[in-house]
């Protein structure tokens, strides 16, 4: 287990400029909620076949169900979901 304590972008361009592709079985992301989206793309390239990504708020409360919230983080959320439900490259769950 490696723990780090860092920007996430920047330590995931790290990890990949390392030649660290395809190396890790397991992400954790609880960070910046409008990256998301970059993190999911950068992590795909860190991630081996078979692995797991977990990424906390992706119901942020409830709020992405109740679309008289339309606030940044909450946009933000949902549009990741959107983006995760429409990518064939993998299968996910909530």
């Amino acid at each position: 287990v490696e723990v780090r304590h860092a920007l996430a972008i920047d330590t995931l361009h790290d990890l990949l400029n390392r030649g660290e592709a395809n190396r890790y079985d397991f992400a954790f992301v609880d960070a910046e909620k409008q990256m998301y989206g970059e993190y999911y793309e950068l992590l795909l390239q860190l991630i081996r076949p078979g692995g797991l990504i977990v990424i906390d708020n992706v119901l942020w409360y409830g709020r992405v169900a109740n679309p008289q919230i339309d606030d940044k983080k909450t946009s933000s959320i949902r549009g990741f979901n959107k983006l995760l439900y429409n990518d064939k490259r993998v299968t996910t769950s909530m």
